[in-house]
């Protein structure tokens, strides 16, 4: 007898690197299961990590972008960001940042001055989205997404939360917005209980386990850093939580087009990529006073 849940295609474990001078990361994508995450591109899980008290806050220097969003989410510490279309950014615990490149920019992040000086504790995930080819171009954009402005979903005998950072699940939308459909839950869930997520059998769905440990429908282990890629056969995945766990689940309906990438642009082309190339190394992607 066939399943009633989604077919799971891999468990991927992360790669370990540094980022920056201030970001240690495990990175369970880009990999080769990237076509069955479309829209979904790459993690990138720092920490948890200690950082230690400072004056000169850690982080990575300016660096462009162009083609694709950034989507961070902190669960620990705090973040600052900067670019060079103007936009300017503190994020905290449960906070979510949505830039869009677009058509380019220049953008930095370090360990927020305060934080830094104080020192603690840095845990937070950044994933790199992809857009459409009829919106790689489009201004840049930059949504500062305060974690009481993210509503929750009802979560089995009202234990834990599910928290929707974009599109709708089970009645309640999230607050970003996107370029195509796709949905994005933060997943707090307690030892012992266990869900079903209801998701659009022709999406892409991928779950990250920041933290915890589960059993997928009812047999298939996945524990803190590795990605689960499933397949497209049916709208469920059950999930039992073996212990305390946090959750990010990518659902999106993949995006059909080439993809071209070199470093920090996603294209559709090699020759898009050569422009964009061209373009930051003019200044067309914008500088930092300081730089001028």
């Amino acid at each position: 007898m066939a399943s009633p849940f989604r077919r799971i295609f891999q468990v991927i474990d992360g790669n370990k690197k540094l980022v920056g001078d201030g970001f240690d990361v495990t990175s369970p994508m880009p990999g080769p299961r990237i076509r069955q995450l479309s829209p979904f591109l790459l993690i990138d899980h720092t920490g948890p990590m200690p950082v230690a008290p400072t004056d000169s806050p850690l982080g990575t220097p300016p660096h462009p972008h162009r083609g694709f969003e950034t989507v961070t989410v902190v669960y620990q510490g705090y973040l600052s960001h900067r670019d060079t279309a103007g936009h300017n950014g503190k994020l905290g615990p449960g906070d979510v940042q949505w830039m869009t490149a677009g058509a380019g920019l220049l953008h930095e992040e370090r360990h927020e001055k305060e934080f830094a000086k104080q020192g603690g504790t840095l845990e937070l995930l950044q994933l790199w989205v992809n857009v459409p080819k009829k919106d790689k171009m489009a201004p840049p954009r930059y949504q500062n997404i305060r974690a009481a402005a993210i509503p929750s979903a009802s979560a089995p005998g009202g234990q834990g939360a599910i928290r929707v950072i974009a599109g709708t699940y089970n009645g309640v939308t999230g607050p970003a917005e996107t370029f195509s459909p796709m949905i994005m839950l933060d997943v707090h869930q307690p030892k012992g209980s266990t869900i079903t997520l209801s998701l659009p059998a022709d999406y892409n769905v991928g779950i990250y386990v920041a933290s915890g440990q589960i059993l997928l429908n009812g047999d298939r282990a996945a524990a803190t850093k590795q990605l689960v890629v499933f397949g497209w056969d049916a709208p469920d995945v059950q999930i039992t939580f073996v212990e305390d766990s946090i959750l990010l689940v990518l659902a999106g309906e993949p995006i059909e087009e080439p993809l071209a990438t070199y470093g920090p642009f996603v294209m559709n082309t090699n020759r898009e990529l050569v422009q964009a190339i061209a373009d930051f190394e003019s200044g067309g992607m914008g500088t930092f006073p300081e730089d001028e």
